[in-house]
């Protein structure tokens, strides 16, 4: 358990998904806590599992989808060194005159090893998670759950918490 906060709930799952709306655009999804910032409230995440959909397979095109779930909203795919990016995937396709098509794939830790206690702590109300494509046929999406419990911090630990979330978006 971090310093300063008291764990209020058991461990929950909250589901997240985003769908493109325009071939190879980015679209972000809000994902609402509910979180109580009256009670100083905030979730802790303890893992994030990422189901994206793969680029598809178009001759002579490397094709890629990339997703993430982040603390802030973004405008972009955010790199997974940014502060508030708490998870990324990127999965592209290099098909090279239709004769060979190597697939690439890369993902932050779906599950933490055991010796962290957790991977962020989101001390506003939403998440977001987005998906971006480029050169695929068809429209692509991302879904996911997110582990973590609640837990009320101290006035001053919100504060801090609230004020470095904000102020890095």
């Amino acid at each position: 358990m971090p310093t300063g906060l008291k764990q209020s709930s058991s461990v929950v799952t909250v589901g997240f998904s985003a769908v493109q709306t325009a071939l190879n655009t980015f679209v972000e999804s809000s994902i609402d806590l509910n979180l109580s910032p009256l009670d100083r409230e905030v979730f802790v995440v303890l893992a994030i599992n990422i189901d994206s959909d793969f680029p598809d397979n178009i001759t002579n095109q490397q094709t890629t989808v990339r997703s993430y779930v982040s603390s802030t909203s973004q405008t972009a795919i955010p790199q997974l060194s940014d502060s508030n990016c708490l998870s990324r995937l990127t999965y592209r396709v290099q098909n090279v005159a239709d004769t060979c098509a190597t697939t690439f794939g890369s993902q932050a830790l779906e599950t933490p090893p055991s010796t962290l206690e957790y991977i962020g702590i989101i001390a506003t109300n939403d998440f977001f998670c987005g998906v971006d494509g480029l050169n695929n046929a068809g429209l692509k999406g991302v879904s996911g759950k997110m582990y973590g419990y609640r837990a009320v911090a101290s006035a001053d630990i919100y504060a801090a918490l609230v004020q470095s979330e904000v102020l890095s978006a």
